[in-house]
């Protein structure tokens, strides 16, 4: 199956042309609008820098329902102890920041460019990208962000400079994405870590058509508060 070479106008593949294991689309550069038009339909971009732009719906998804959060007995222990404080939406930048600097399994270099954080930087500033801090004596030791399209939240990366720092926050925002209606959370790829946490495998299909079924949801719904 061919693989689409996109216009900064263009459309992304219908699902039946899409790969199932590569990339579904390739473009030039990143272009704003491409980028929401993408997290819209559920297909977010991965790839190097100094690469082509690389568009990805894999099959099947890696997804996790709020409701099936597990928290392991340590955790628990450490919720009880207050271990760390968790802020959202208040060092979205600093989270990029250390995400950038953590490559992902298999790749050379940060996959997070600089032309990708520019544009998240808007997507922020617009609502659609959110972050979850976790600080340990005033200092950010973890954290995570991602992008909220109608009731799905789209993990994007996550990072810990301490044991079970990004555990903890990533418990702490799942609790609060489930009070604030969001319905799935968007793993991408299975790992082991958010396997222990419950997340599942999806089909494909089964999971853009949850994309489409929601209400959209606008930035007020999360807010920019302290957990």
């Amino acid at each position: 199956m061919a693989i689409y070479l996109l216009e900064p106008h263009s459309d992304f593949p219908p699902e039946h042309k899409m790969e199932k294991d590569g990339p579904i689309a390739v473009s030039w550069a990143l272009h704003y609008e491409q980028l929401k038009r993408a997290y819209s339909h559920g297909i977010f971009p991965w790839y190097n820098e100094g690469e082509p732009v690389q568009w990805w719906c894999p099959d099947p998804r890696f997804v996790l329902f709020p409701d099936k959060l597990k928290i392991s007995h340590s955790m628990k222990s450490l919720f009880k102890k207050e271990k760390f404080v968790v802020t959202f939406n208040q060092a979205f930048k600093d989270v990029l920041r250390n995400c950038a600097e953590i490559p992902r399994k298999d790749q050379d270099g940060t996959w997070l460019s600089e032309e990708l954080q520019h544009n998240l930087y808007r997507l922020h500033a617009e609502g659609w990208a959110h972050s979850c801090e976790v600080w340990e004596a005033g200092v950010l030791v973890g954290g995570l962000y991602g992008v909220i399209y109608q009731r799905v939240f789209y993990g994007e990366s996550m990072f810990s400079r301490v044991p079970n720092a990004s555990k903890f926050g990533f418990i702490t925002w799942v609790n609060h994405l489930k009070a604030n209606g969001i319905t799935l959370i968007d793993c991408q790829y299975y790992s082991a870590h958010l396997e222990s946490l419950g997340a599942e495998f999806m089909p494909r299909t089964t999971f853009l058509r949850w994309v489409n079924s929601g209400d959209s949801l606008g930035a007020e719904s999360i807010g920019q508060q302290d957990a």
